[in-house]
């Protein structure tokens, strides 16, 4: 059963690749094609791995595409309006992804707030913040230091993005896979009671899981911004849907954190934001 349920999106993709390469080979069946498909999701695929540590403690984040977006104007607003460096900026757009991940998990631990609602709230007001730093403007011409190696610069034909993307899910499946860390969040994840009474500290954990969901939200900021230039205070609508693939996704569901972060990464290159 959990084989199949491992085949179930390589099998898929498969069938959509042999499908449209028969109806239009010309086009589809291209490397100009395929070099797009996989350059365009880079955000997407690294705001999956941000949803996967609470997903795993057992709990929701619903702000990660405000963090995104928070991430991104930070970035734009520094560095277009009042002329920070680059790399200030993007440690700065980090700083406060950490910063709404730790007011989550305080908000859910230590008050014991429901995770779906609190982070929910919590998003809507970070999308207001975005609206009142950005005046709801667009914000472009973001320095060409942060854009060329997320876009511009390419290997084997794909953006530079495509590879930051593998590599992070490469990190996160060491993390969850084979450290304790990552066996903590799972066995939290199971039954906290359980992992209580075995002396994991239920708390921290679940704490450290939003702290590490608004960190790689802002990352996706980050390759966010260097992919369009600029920041849009409604990007983060785009990604909305995120939540709900992650969660409906077979990927999601399975005991091992290498099965659900193949069917992330999978579901997120086959499945691309289409609203």
């Amino acid at each position: 059963m959990i084989l199949a349920q491992r085949l179930a999106l390589p099998a898929a993709w498969l069938a959509v690749i042999v499908l449209f390469g028969v109806i239009e080979p010309d086009t589809f069946l291209t490397s100009a094609n395929a070099q797009n498909i996989l350059g365009s999701q880079a955000v997407l695929v690294i705001l999956t791995m941000a949803l996967l540590f609470p997903l795993t403690a057992g709990e929701y984040d619903l702000s990660v595409a405000s963090v995104l977006t928070l991430s991104s104007m930070a970035i734009a607003v520094l560095n277009v309006r009042h002329g920070w460096p680059i790399g200030l900026a993007i440690l700065v757009a980090v700083a406060l992804g950490a910063v709404v991940g730790f007011v989550n998990g305080g908000l859910v631990v230590l008050l014991h707030a429901d995770s779906l609602v609190t982070t929910l709230g919590t998003g809507t007001v970070i999308s207001g913040v975005v609206l009142w730093i950005s005046g709801s403007q667009t914000i472009g011409g973001v320095s060409p230091s942060l854009v060329d190696p997320v876009i511009t610069w390419k290997l084997l034909g794909l953006p530079l993005a495509f590879f930051y993307g593998l590599a992070l899910c490469a990190a996160v499946w060491y993390v969850l896979d084979f450290t304790p860390t990552g066996r903590r969040l799972l066995f939290v994840g199971r039954g906290r009671s359980v992992a209580r009474l075995s002396g994991v500290r239920v708390g921290r954990v679940r704490w450290g899981a939003f702290v590490a969901s608004g960190t790689l939200s802002a990352v996706a900021g980050v390759v966010y911004t260097g992919t369009t230039g600029g920041a849009d205070p409604s990007s983060g609508l785009t990604f909305t849907e995120t939540f709900c693939r992650s969660r409906f996704f077979p990927g999601s569901s399975f005991p091992s954190a290498r099965a659900r972060l193949s069917g992330f990464e999978k579901s997120s290159r086959l499945f691309p934001p289409c609203w």
